[in-house]
């Protein structure tokens, strides 16, 4: 596969604190990247250095081989790279469905096209009854969907999961999982932060774990789950929780 992300020695400095210590690895094109540690390891700063929210105190970030660091958000999603954040903000008080054609206008300038990819994400993710409803009213199970939907209006070649599952009902989880599964059958690369283990281990082609804001592991969800540091630093919490 090619690398479709580098991450590069990355550090994020707050303070003196080290949110995230000389982190490297990449993404390849087509998989899915599960991103896990435990509280406060690090990982949704990762995001937000990919994502342009934060420039790192050190290293760099590149995606199809351009640098990328110091780019702002909107500058990097105009890339080709989108992301969900933890806690859900959808417009409250527009509709569904002008929530997602509100993002799709980063791609066309016409509302008939922005009407067309809006309709289109929605019918991919199970939101198209919903399309009148005030985004503000919808379920946490459906808000998630939207939040997706905005993602994908976007026509992201790199998306970036913020745990989308937290919350979810058994139905629910299975509902994401599938969507997550048919967003990398459509040849969109994923990269997930996720707590919930069944789900990380069953979606993930490979995982990258942080603790302390650094790298512990890296490797397949096999070589991951048989891996001492990770078992210690957060499958053993899990187990014991």
């Amino acid at each position: 596969m090619t690398d479709l992300l580098e991450v590069k020695r990355v550090s994020m400095l707050f303070g003196g604190l080290a949110a995230v210590n000389d982190v490297s690895f990449v993404v390849r094109k087509g998989e899915i990247l599960g991103l896990i540690g435990p509280n406060g390891a690090g990982k949704t700063t990762v995001f937000n250095i990919v994502n342009g929210f934060y420039r790192p105190t050190k290293g760099e970030v590149f995606f199809r081989e351009r640098k990328i660091s110091g780019l702002k958000p909107h500058q990097v999603c105009r890339l080709g790279i989108a992301r969900t954040f933890q806690v859900v903000k959808p417009l409250q008080r527009m509709s569904v469905f002008d929530n997602v054609m509100a993002s799709a206008f980063l791609r066309v300038k016409g509302r008939a096209q922005a009407e067309d990819i809006a309709m289109e994400a929605m019918a991919f993710t199970g939101l198209t009854g919903d399309r009148d409803v005030i985004s503000k009213g919808l379920p946490l199970g459906k808000r998630k969907k939207l939040e997706i939907s905005r993602a994908l209006a976007t026509q992201p070649e790199l998306l970036l999961l913020d745990e989308s599952f937290a919350g979810l009902n058994p139905h629910e989880l299975d509902e994401s999982i599938d969507i997550i599964r048919k967003i990398k059958a459509r040849g969109i690369t994923v990269m997930i932060i996720e707590h919930h283990m069944r789900v990380i281990m069953s979606i993930s082609d490979r995982i990258v774990v942080l603790n302390y804001g650094g790298k512990i592991a890296e490797g397949t969800p096999g070589e991951i789950a048989k891996d001492r540091l990770v078992v210690e630093a957060y499958l053993g919490e899990e187990k014991s929780a």
